[in-house]
């Protein structure tokens, strides 16, 4: 098991970034507010989960241990795989998702593409004894959105997109929530709100 990588950041993708580590680079899937705090050839260290299976090793990076341990637990439940388990981290913080299981809030829940209502009420039933209380007592730890206008835009069309939805229903999304950017710099409120217009549509 790899528990974290430490290396050069080499490069970042839509979903995911290659860190250097002697002389190899090492891919790791990320949610948006991950990317969001890594820089091109700057060292970071993220802790990691990594997912096998038979065609395939895949590493995933996380910002904290906080959200890898929530990420590993996501998936004792039935019908959460890795990439459903990310998707529900780029929408909501660690603490965000304990407080809705731990107060049966479906609705929350739903606001992640590909669950349902059978889907979060499942969750909440598996989780809810296991899952805990939220452990800074606020919306938990985000990364805010470097200054630029090109930047904020990349970063909440890349959630998107990497969350299934299409480059098209990316850019309205991106454009309906372009008023809240100039007042709001956490890269997750900004991709929520992306994802309400989206399932309004």
């Amino acid at each position: 098991m790899i528990a974290f990588v430490t290396g050069k950041v080499a490069a970042t993708t839509l979903t995911s970034a290659v860190l250097e580590v002697g002389g190899v680079g090492l891919e790791l899937q990320c949610t948006p507010n991950t990317l969001a705090t890594l820089q091109h050839g700057r060292t970071a260290t993220l802790p990691t989960s990594m997912v096998v299976r038979e065609e395939s090793l895949t590493l995933f990076g996380f910002l904290d241990d906080d959200e890898k341990s929530v990420f590993e637990l996501l998936q004792t439940a039935s019908g959460v795989g890795p990439k459903l388990a990310q998707a529900m981290l780029a929408v909501h913080t660690p603490d965000e998702l304990r407080r809705a299981v731990s107060t049966e809030d479906v609705k929350t829940l739903t606001t992640v593409p590909g669950i349902g209502q059978k889907g979060a009420q499942r969750i909440i039933l598996e989780l809810k004894d296991r899952i805990g209380a939220p452990v800074l007592g606020g919306a938990g730890r985000r990364a805010e959105l470097p200054g630029s206008e090109e930047a904020w835009r990349g970063q909440v069309h890349a959630g998107l997109v990497g969350l299934g939805w299409s480059a098209k229903e990316a850019d309205k999304a991106v454009d309906q929530v372009a008023p809240q950017a100039e007042t709001e710099t956490d890269v997750a409120v900004l991709l929520r709100a992306a994802l309400r217009t989206l399932s309004k549509s």
